[in-house]
């Protein structure tokens, strides 16, 4: 299914229900997280779009020149784009909240469309990197924010998921950051972690 431009999966719940946007990380695509959204918020709709940028062949949501260097343009062009995405769906599903999940470059889009715009109540952020000083915004008050990641992930360094927590943090919102002792793989605490940051919302 495509819509503004994303082919996307979804799933619709009740109006008045909140919105889930589910979003994967380099190389996957629509399905990669799309059930496990629907298990997290059985009663929310969930939306689960593919990246349009493709990294020789891999499905990404915005370029990049290198390991850790993004295109910063593209970068503005694919948060305005998602920005528009989650608004639209937002308002036609009526939602009630707005959350996101995502992995790495799923997590990189989610947290630069927190930092520009807020428009998520709640999201989880699986191993981000944002390599840059994010701007203030004040639109980001009371926002919840749990942030997962790997002690030993060659991706996505310790000091920058510190640095993007106390970002957070900075900006008045409701941080969580979850560790383990792995790389950039998703391990059994993380997912306890989300099931018990989804449901704590409801």
């Amino acid at each position: 299914m495509t819509e503004n431009g994303y082919v996307h999966r979804l799933h619709a719940g009740a109006p008045g229900n909140p919105i889930l946007f589910v979003l994967h990380g380099t190389g996957g695509d629509e399905n990669q997280f799309f059930n496990f959204g629907r298990r997290l918020l059985p009663q929310a709709t969930v939306v689960s779009p593919r990246g349009d940028v493709s990294e020789y062949g891999a499905a990404r949501f915005f370029k990049r020149t290198g390991e850790g260097v993004y295109d910063m343009a593209d970068l503005a062009r694919a948060t305005e784009k998602m920005s528009g995405y989650v608004q639209d769906l937002a308002a036609a599903h009526n939602a009630s909240t707005i959350l996101g999940l995502g992995f790495s470059n799923g997590a990189n889009i989610l947290a630069n469309v927190l930092i520009e715009n807020g428009l998520f109540d709640a999201a989880a952020l699986l191993h981000p990197l944002i390599p840059f000083r994010p701007r203030a915004n004040p639109d980001l008050v009371g926002r919840r924010i749990l942030i997962t990641a790997g002690q030993r992930d060659p991706i996505s360094p310790v000091a920058l998921t510190e640095a993007l927590s106390s970002y957070f943090e900075g900006q008045n919102a409701q941080v969580q950051t979850v560790w383990h002792s792995g790389g950039h793989d998703i391990r059994p605490n993380e997912i306890e972690a989300i099931g018990a940051f989804f449901s704590g919302l409801m």
